[in-house]
């Protein structure tokens, strides 16, 4: 496949090497290439320069109905919905505590140890709520929450260019300051590479357990993402930040007050993002080294195992 600017040839890569390809902005794509990525499960996503979702384009669903069946059938027991959106907040929590654990062990002389300390009792609070809760909706409560405690400190991680990137609170849709318009950006990455995951082991990522059906929303795919907001893509937004690869600069504020990142700050962005997909992690469940790119596959195969009876339970993704 060759990617061309301006009808020159920038890049050439072969196809297998790839497991989805995203388009922001005014890309263009013939109909030929779309072809030849469907063919080989390469799905093709198409969104504007401010990540809201347009068109994917991909091949034919893998995976067979009675798989299906099941995850539907699971996803109309309001039982096993709540035993679902358990093991996934377990796991959000999980490593959101550990996010703020490594920010003390990095950075212990630069960062407000005794607030942050404070938000790791409270997360740890939520967690032990977690354990035996069976209502979905205490537990959106508790990860509500959870969520507030966590994002409470999260101004005290940006250790550099403090001035620049400030963190009040979490916003979106559009976000109004840099730091969120960074996570906002990951965030719709990382639901990409979740979504074509659960298609790839042949589950409906439209079908969620703690996101509920709305047209529209990848309900499952939500939903699994959530174990990996706080290890790939909060983390990595903090570290773009502090370690300066990500500058003022590098967005724009609108008349309407979104802020918008420019062109030389997303392919900053996408490029470290691709790094860490190629780095290796250690799997507490399967209990060896992969990748990390690989996560959300596994993830979606392990789920998949536990929906038909291979597990007794799904076990998410924590980060130790």
């Amino acid at each position: 496949m060759a990617v061309n600017i301006e009808k020159k040839t920038v890049l050439r890569i072969p196809i297998h090497t790839l497991d989805g390809i995203v388009c922001f902005g005014n890309v263009g794509f013939s109909p030929f290439l779309m072809g030849f990525c469907a063919e080989r499960d390469v799905t093709v996503s198409f969104m504007t320069e401010t990540g809201r979702f347009l068109a994917r384009v991909l091949g034919p669903v893998s995976g067979n109905v009675l798989l299906r069946r099941e995850q539907y059938r699971r996803a109309d027991s309001s039982r096993s919905s709540a035993e679902v959106a358990r093991f996934v907040l377990t796991g959000k929590l999980a490593n959101c505590r550990t996010v703020l654990r490594r920010a003390l062990r990095d950075h212990g002389e630069k960062v407000d140890a005794n607030q942050i300390g404070d938000a790791l009792k409270r997360i740890d609070y939520s967690l032990a709520r977690l354990e035996h809760e069976t209502s979905i909706d205490t537990m959106r409560g508790i990860e509500g929450e959870a969520a507030h405690s966590y994002f409470s400190v999260f101004d005290h991680l940006i250790v550099a260019q403090k001035d620049a990137f400030v963190f009040k609170g979490r916003n979106r849709r559009p976000p109004l300051d840099r730091i969120n318009c960074l996570l906002s950006f990951l965030y719709t990455l990382l639901l990409h590479d979740v979504r074509s995951a659960l298609e790839s082991v042949g589950l409906d990522p439209a079908v969620g357990f703690l996101h509920r059906d709305r047209p529209g929303r990848p309900g499952l795919a939500l939903d699994l993402m959530e174990e990996f907001r706080p290890f790939l893509a909060d983390r990595l937004a903090l570290s773009l930040v502090n370690l300066k690869q990500v500058k003022y600069d590098g967005f724009e504020e609108m008349e309407t007050g979104a802020v918008l990142m420019n062109e030389e700050a997303r392919k900053t962005v996408l490029t470290a993002y691709q790094k860490r997909k190629q780095e290796e992690i250690f799997h507490p469940f399967l209990e060896e080294k992969v990748t990390i790119g690989l996560l959300p596959h596994l993830q979606a195969r392990l789920f998949a195992r536990y929906l038909r009876g291979d597990l007794d339970g799904y076990p998410s993704f924590i980060w130790r």
